[in-house]
């Protein structure tokens, strides 16, 4: 028998370990490769429910979404005024905001930009996802993979999805309570959020919620497009937390007028705003303090007294910040009523 040489046997061995490593590279990529195809860094696991919904009134359009996901807003979300809504999810493609609200703004209908998008997506049936326009026509996909309960359920102006659900009553209940609901488009698409999670909603449970409101129609100016866009990034109730902010939205929407109105003078405007603003965040500081001040204007001391006093005990700044509005003309008041509210 011929003996090997020791440097040959080494050889040897080291070839067939080479030879085993470059076949579990291989094996290695060739499965990443195909685990690639059905995810993606890009496409997060956003399973979720959500709503699209258009309010026939006033025209504006809004996107609704809650989900055990952190930050679902800044995925499932998109929206443009006068052009439409999005909710993309399950296993999320982003392109489908951007791009779905391209082609509906180049004139396609939601039917035809989502079956466009459809057709070029090799995960498909991952993918739920809502197109509704400034008409109120929708067009909704739930695949064929989303993870069970999974369905939609469309109406006049609004389509509701979700996958990925404990039951599968979310969809239908959502309807029911949006279609039944009343108030405003953000109070509706609201209750259908609530009326998800009375189903037990999301499998895993509740992390984070959002809503984007925007306006039927573009104003030419973007800052004035958008109606509303809240988010709840990380907490143990969302949509409670939601509802918290859309309330202060609304209370410092108020406020916002108010300010426009004393621009201009309108006292008596700016007094009715800063009260709405009032019932509705009646805790906060600030919406006091400009109510006074507005009293202020009015020479109605009386009333707007008391009022500053009591902000003046909690935070001496308001004070000081009082003596500066006259500086900048928002408080017009005689030097020795100003030293009497520099007593208080």
């Amino acid at each position: 028998m011929k003996k090997l040489h020791l440097s040959t046997i080494n050889s040897i061995f080291i070839k067939n370990c080479n030879m085993k490593l470059v076949s579990f590279l291989f094996i290695f990529i060739i499965s990443q490769t195909i685990t690639a195809q059905f995810y993606k860094k890009a496409e997060p696991f956003t399973h979720t429910y959500s709503i699209v919904a258009r309010d026939s009134v006033t025209g504006d359009m809004a996107v609704a979404v809650q989900s055990h996901w952190f930050s679902v807003g800044s995925v499932v979300t998109y929206g443009k005024a006068g052009v439409g809504v999005v909710a993309t999810q399950s296993l999320v493609n982003p392109s489908y905001g951007p791009k779905g609200l391209t082609l509906m703004e180049q004139g396609l209908s939601p039917e035809q930009a989502l079956n466009a998008l459809l057709q070029n997506d090799a995960g498909e049936m991952f993918r739920q996802v809502a197109f509704l326009n400034n008409d109120g026509s929708v067009a909704t996909h739930t695949g064929s993979k989303c993870i069970d309960e999974a369905g939609h359920r469309q109406g006049e102006n609004f389509s509701v999805q979700a996958n990925m659900m404990l039951n599968n009553t979310v969809w239908d209940a959502m309807a029911i309570a949006f279609e039944s609901a009343k108030g405003d488009l953000s109070q509706r698409v609201l209750a259908a959020l609530k009326a998800a999670e009375n189903e037990k909603g999301d499998i895993r449970g509740k992390q984070s919620a959002a809503i984007l409101i925007v306006k039927g129609e573009a104003t030419g100016n973007s800052w004035e497009d958008v109606v509303m866009d809240l988010r709840v990034e990380d907490h143990e109730n969302p949509i409670q937390e939601l509802e918290r902010l859309i309330k202060i939205h609304k209370a410092y929407d108020f406020m916002n007028k108010g300010d426009l109105a004393m621009e201009v003078g309108d006292t008596k405007e700016a007094e009715n705003l800063y009260l709405e603003a009032q019932k509705l965040f009646p805790d906060n500081l600030e919406m006091k303090y400009w109510y006074a001040i507005n009293l202020l204007n009015n020479k109605d001391f009386n009333k707007a007294f008391p009022i500053l006093k009591t902000i003046f005990n909690r935070d001496k700044n308001w004070k000081t910040l009082t003596k500066r509005l006259v500086k900048s003309g928002l408080l017009t008041i005689a030097e020795k009523k100003l030293a009497e509210v520099m007593q208080l």
